[in-house]
């Protein structure tokens, strides 16, 4: 599931991570009950809005939280861009953009590149495994890009461009099967 509405939110605008969610994020939370049969427990990212996602829903289901992981993160979005919508990012981000599906493995400044990105979902993925192997059916509570790559793993660092195509909407939960 991605987390709900968070303040602050526009679209393109990369969010500190610290933006808490709204009401209506709360509101999201709960319209996204019931919850599939089966699900034991709930795993977050330890980005702020997330958590409170979590925290919500296991209030409202008495599911456990048993583990917050950086594994979990939103994708790293570069300093320079922290703050700004598309119309306002900086020449050196939009430059980076240009040449990113062609160059994975390019970062721009202190950002995660694709490859880092698709590296880190795969190494989340055998994390989910290994936590849905020891506790059964989880309800991961992430972010739309990293959830999408996840989705996407066989087409390796291109996955980012998968998943920007097709974002999550606040508070929707998707199946994952990972295998």
């Amino acid at each position: 599931m991605r987390h709900g509405t968070y303040e602050g939110h526009r679209p393109g605008y990369h969010a500190p991570l610290d933006a808490p969610l709204t009401a209506e994020g709360r509101a999201e939370a709960r319209r996204s009950l019931p919850l599939p049969e089966g699900v034991t427990a709930i795993v977050t990212s330890p980005v702020l809005r997330a958590r409170q996602t979590a925290a919500e829903l296991a209030r409202l289901t008495g599911l456990p939280i048993i583990a917050t992981s950086p594994l979990l993160a939103e994708w790293r979005a570069p300093s320079i861009v922290l703050g700004h919508t598309p119309d306002t990012y900086p020449p050196a981000y939009r430059a980076w953009r240009e040449h990113r599906l062609a160059h994975p493995s390019l970062r721009c400044g202190d950002g995660e590149s694709l490859t880092d990105l698709y590296s880190r979902a795969t190494r989340c993925a055998a994390f989910l495994r290994h936590t849905a192997d020891e506790h059964g059916s989880l309800l991961v509570v992430s972010h739309t890009l990293l959830l999408g790559v996840l989705t996407q793993l066989p087409e390796g660092p291109t996955a980012f461009t998968t998943a920007a195509r097709s974002p999550w909407q606040f508070a929707e939960r998707r199946l994952l099967t990972i295998s």
